[in-house]
């Protein structure tokens, strides 16, 4: 993190972000906590205002680490309000994630993206949601991947951002020679995709090795320290947006975001103390419980879709994903967005 532009931000926190502001701007949609499994859960559940006896489709929204559901504030309105040239309007559900903002933690090991798939389908039964569609990124992508991986007879389809497929065996055949053989057996976009991961996992990835293993440990000085909070989720927003921005003094932050939303983000996860519960999925992922399902090597059945932002920590390629998921109907490349996808362009 750029100390000169941590500083900008700090001062502005001090000085001009209004917390009572923005608490109700966070109000505006209908909030609610339900106890699943033992945990309060918390989400937004916002319903088309105008549907005009178009068909309601009910849509889950999954976000990831370090975000929170203050991405999807932007694009709620999009998604529930009519548009004239299409027969169906949306009914969101947006629920943060169990140790995450306003979702309580739990208490005891082995809460996994596995465990949180479950609680995300309970929750839309609880609704009253038989069957519905499932959006996610970052975290969310993998809750997603898993709910239209189990629950193939309620998840009617799929949208992932940051979609992957790590442990399928003609997956991995494929990487490989992808990889060894680029010139005979990837394209010249696989072969930038392939360089793209590569960037990522040698230059960015530290924060999820301190996560997977230590991170309780990581949690105390991020839970002491609003500046040191405010760093580590900040600088996030700058690399993950355009990885070519690591060496500019402002990060380029205010070429795509305000600091008044991205503290906004930051606040969900001070004022709730959850900065170390949050960082528990990646410890959670990388036990044996987490892995033994071997979920990559289910088929996921259901519709698909895929959008590929340019500025992605990592993408794979059709051919690779299609290995797991068998009916991808959509498939896309879009230029000039990043990680945060949902709160970058919402539109």
């Amino acid at each position: 993190m750029n100390s000169k532009l941590l500083t900008e931000v700090i001062e502005f926190w001090k000085t001009k972000y209004d917390w009572r502001q923005r608490e109700t701007f966070l109000n505006q949609f209908p909030q609610y906590k339900t106890n699943i499994q033992g945990l309060d859960i918390h989400f937004i559940h916002v319903k088309p205002s105008n549907a005009n006896g178009l068909k309601v489709i009910p849509l889950l929204l999954i976000h990831g680490w370090p975000g929170s559901v203050r991405e999807f504030y932007e694009m709620i309105p999009l998604l529930t309000q009519p548009c004239g040239f299409k027969d169906f309007v949306f009914e969101i559900v947006a629920p943060s994630l169990p140790g995450f903002g306003f979702s309580s933690a739990a208490c005891k090991p082995g809460l996994n993206p596995i465990k949180m798939a479950l609680v995300f389908k309970n929750l839309m039964n609880r609704i009253g949601f038989k069957e519905f569609y499932v959006q996610g990124g970052d975290w969310g992508s993998l809750i997603t991947s898993i709910m239209a991986t189990t629950f193939p007879d309620e998840v009617l389809g799929a949208h992932i951002n940051l979609a992957f497929v790590w442990d399928h065996p003609l997956a991995k055949i494929k990487n490989m020679l992808k990889s060894f053989l680029p010139m005979i057996f990837a394209t010249a976009e696989d072969q930038r995709k392939m360089a793209q991961a590569i960037t990522f996992f040698t230059r960015e990835n530290g924060y999820s090795k301190i996560q997977s293993t230590k991170p309780d440990t990581v949690g105390v000085g991020l839970n002491d320290s609003p500046v040191g909070l405010a760093a580590y989720i900040i600088e996030k927003f700058t690399t993950w947006t355009n990885s070519n921005w690591i060496n500019r003094a402002d990060g380029g932050l205010l070429e795509k975001y305000d600091y008044t939303k991205l503290l906004d983000n930051v606040m969900l996860y001070w004022v709730t103390n959850s900065i170390t519960t949050s960082c528990r999925i990646y410890y959670e992922n990388n036990t044996k419980e987490a892995t033994r399902f071997g979920v990559d090597k289910i088929p996921v059945t259901v519709p698909v879709g895929v959008t590929n932002f340019e500025y992605e920590l990592f993408a794979q390629s059709k051919d690779i994903l299609s290995c797991k998921y068998r009916n991808i109907l959509h498939y896309r490349d879009v230029p000039n967005v990043g990680h945060f996808a949902a709160f970058e362009k919402p539109d």
